[in-house]
């Protein structure tokens, strides 16, 4: 058995494949924009799960802004996400991959200060020449994700502290999946679009640059927020 490497199956979480299933009723137009939710006890009683499970999947719809509650009225649909995002995930793997958007929110901004405060000439460098690489395959249609992860990573690399890096890799799976999703949105997207995610990493870049600490981390989370926002609402294009 020496050599013999063997990955267990992933083991979905009730919660994720009840998100995964109101995820595709909303996506379906089953529920519109401003539509009403079933009360929890009737989503409850319909998918054959507690309550808590029913609770879990809600707060985890709210957080990522495509249902809203209001008090003593119930709960409602806030935006419906684009058809096309199943082409680069399974609606029960969404939910996780949106998660991670609030550990890089933490993690990648905190990266970024420490880089511009520690970056040395080579650091500057290859963040450059993978943001140029990014740049050429996204402005000719092609996947960018290794890309975008090498980019991200660089920035963890640069704030000189192996444990953001160690942390970045650890996340691979989610951060590679929320990758996909929005960079493979952005490609059937238009060309302003392209183009406002290329400035969001360019600013990041200058702000390193300029040794702006507190520029880069306002940079990070803004491009982070703005990727989050473009995989969950249809009606951005930018």
């Amino acid at each position: 058995m020496v050599g013999l490497q063997l990955t267990p199956p992933r083991k979905e979480r009730l919660a994720d494949i009840l998100y995964g299933q109101i995820f595709e009723q909303i996506l379906s137009g089953a529920f519109k924009e401003g539509d009403r939710l079933p009360t929890e006890h009737e989503i409850s009683s319909a998918f054959d799960v507690s309550r808590p499970v029913v609770r879990e999947a809600l707060i985890r719809l709210q957080a990522d802004g495509l249902i809203y509650a209001r008090r003593g009225a119930g709960t409602f649909v806030r935006a419906v996400p684009p058809t096309a995002i199943t082409n680069f995930a399974t609606p029960s793997n969404i939910s996780g991959y949106l998660k991670s958007f609030e550990v890089r929110f933490a993690l990648e901004a905190a990266a970024a200060t420490l880089a511009a405060e520690r970056r040395s000439v080579t650091h500057l460098n290859t963040m450059a020449e993978i943001n140029d690489q990014l740049r050429d395959r996204m402005m000719r249609g092609e996947s960018a994700n290794d890309e975008d992860f090498a980019f991200h990573r660089e920035i963890a690399v640069a704030s000189g502290n192996d444990l953001f890096v160690s942390q970045f890799d650890n996340l691979r799976s989610e951060v590679g999946g929320s990758m996909s999703m929005a960079l493979g949105l952005t490609k059937l997207g238009s060309e302003e679009r392209r183009h406002a995610v290329l400035r969001e990493h360019q600013q990041i870049v200058e702000a390193i640059r300029a040794g702006n600490g507190e520029l880069s981390a306002l940079y990070m989370r803004y491009h982070l927020v703005q990727a989050r926002e473009r995989i969950t609402d249809s009606h951005r294009d930018a």
